[in-house]
This record gives structure tokens, C-alpha cells and sequence, in this order.
């Protein structure tokens, strides 16, 4: 996939830049595996504005991804490319030949006419869905569970990857995107491949109502509102505003938020690396 820059005939097509849709093969989605998506614009269940500058945007609806892949040994072919507003990489329509239809995550160099497979008797190609301990060091992979038949919660962005690098005992050792090393157990399941459409990050919206119609409204700064509504808010002129924090309080530069004693601290090696 590659990315579209225009020329400057507006301010908005001026720093405009945005994926091709090459690779995309089909516009309407497969009917039984969609269903309608309530947008909240932020608010809990009792009306409360819990999440600020969300609303509007298009209304989308929901496509069931299938992220635990269990129909071990049933191959399926791809039959079509498709796009997905609810998330930045591309999904993959499933025929398998048992005739049951399903969305995957669309890993990069998959095509329309592919066959791929899941379970341990898997090859390790693009596509396929294997159990870590089946997986051959070095390899790339993507879409990982962290409990064996939870379903995949890992490295699902655009163009991210992770790489087995080793086992040890029950467990196989995993670089992940951001670096970090951690044990996962052997016995759950991973794709092979990167994530699709890794040009997302270098796009460039162009203009504020890019923003609007993916549902994100203007973003207040905090040294701009009343005491009231922010810590950062107040004082005579332009005041710095102190320490950049969040409207809780929190400071948000540099404050570590995980738990020191979250359960799953002893699985990681290596911290991710800081920015």
C-alpha cells in the first residue's frame, strides 16, 4: 500500500496525506458478520460525560473480527480485502470449506485468492495461526493471545510485528513492538506475518474536519480553561500553568501508572524501552 499526497490547491489538501485503498478488493461488508455500533459521544450509562472531546463522526457499523481462530485444521480462502473503520489495519474475508464465513485481521502480503489454516498442524506461512511452541525462532508474528483460548490481545495495530526470539520451559520468549521482552505460555496462539497497512502512521489528515468525521472534537488545552475545570487553568495573563497534568490531577509527563505488584509484572525480561 502507499500514500497519496496532493498538491496545494487549499489549505486542507496542502499537508493532506492518505492511503491509496490499493489493496482494497470488496466495499460492502459480508452481511452476517456486521451489526450496528451506538456511538456515545463520552457518556456512561447514566448520561455522564465521563470521556471529554468525543462525538459526531460517521456512524459506523461493527465488523466481528475472529481473534481466537479455532477452527483448527479447516482451511480458508481469502475472499476479499476489505477496509474497517473501527480499527487502522485492513481485515480479510474468510471462506472456509466447510462454508462458514469469517473476518481476520489482514496480515501485510496477504492476498485475495490465499489459502491459509489454523492449529498446530499448520505450516508456518503468512496468514496462518499456530501455537507459540510450533512456531520457528526468529519469526514474525502478529495477533497473540496472552492466555490460551482468551483470543488474541497483542499487536493488532497497523504495521506492528513481534518476534519470537526463544523458549524456556513452558514458556516462549517475545520482543514486542515496544520493545519490551516478556514470557508468554507456549501453548497460545499467534499469527504469522506483521499487521497490515504499515504506512497508517506516516498519514497526515490536513485539516481539522478529518478529525470531526472520525468523531474527535476540539481539544481544550488546560491552561486555557477556569480553575474549576482544570488544574492548569487560571492565574493572571498567560500563566504557564506548572506541571502539565491531566483535569484528575495526574501529572502526565512521565508518571508511571502500572501497578508495581500487577500480577504479570514477573513475566516481562526487558521494560520497554522510554521514547
Amino acid at each position: 500500500m502507499g500514500l497519496r499526497k496532493f498538491k496545494p490547491t487549499t489549505p486542507g489538501q496542502r499537508n493532506k496525506i492518505i492511503g491509496t485503498f490499493d489493496n482494497i478488493t470488496a466495499i460492502v461488508p459480508e452481511k452476517s458478520l456486521v451489526v450496528g455500533k451506538k456511538s456515545t459521544g463520552g457518556r456512561n450509562n447514566q448520561g455522564k460525560m465521563t470521556v471529554g472531546y468525543i462525538g459526531g463522526g460517521h456512524k459506523r457499523r461493527y465488523r466481528f473480527i475472529d481473534f481466537k481462530r479455532t477452527k483448527d485444521g479447516i482451511p480458508a480462502v481469502v475472499k476479499s480485502i476489505e477496509y474497517d473503520p473501527n480499527r487502522s489495519a485492513r481485515i480479510a474475508l474468510l471462506y472456509y470449506v466447510d462454508g462458514e464465513k469469517s473476518y481476520i485481521l489482514a496480515p501485510e502480503g496477504l492476498r485475495v485468492g490465499s489459502t491459509v489454516m489454523s492449529g498446530a498442524q499448520a505450516a508456518p506461512e503468512v496468514g496462518n495461526t499456530l501455537p507459540l511452541s510450533n512456531i520457528p525462532l526468529g519469526t514474525v508474528i502478529h495477533n497473540i493471545e496472552l492466555r490460551p483460548g482468551q483470543g488474541a490481545k497483542l499487536v493488532r495495530s497497523a504495521g506492528t510485528f513481534a518476534q519470537l526470539v526463544s523458549r524456556e520451559d513452558n514458556y516462549a520468549i517475545i520482543k514486542m513492538p515496544s520493545g519490551e521482552i516478556r514470557k508468554i505460555l507456549s501453548t497460545c496462539k499467534a499469527t504469522i506475518g506483521s499487521v497490515s497497512n504499515p504506512d497508517h502512521a506516516l498519514e497526515k489528515s490536513g485539516k481539522a474536519g478529518r478529525s470531526r468525521w472520525l468523531g474527535r472534537r476540539p481539544h481544550t488545552r488546560g491552561v486555557a480553561k477556569n480553575p474549576v475545570d482544570h488544574p492548569m487553568g487560571g492565574g493572571e495573563g498567560r500563566a504557564s500553568g506548572g506541571h502539565p497534568r491531566s483535569p484528575k490531577g495526574l501529572y502526565s509527563k512521565g508518571l508511571k501508572t502500572r501497578s508495581p505488584k500487577k500480577h504479570s509484572s514477573k513475566y516481562i525480561i526487558e521494560k520497554r524501552k522510554k521514547k
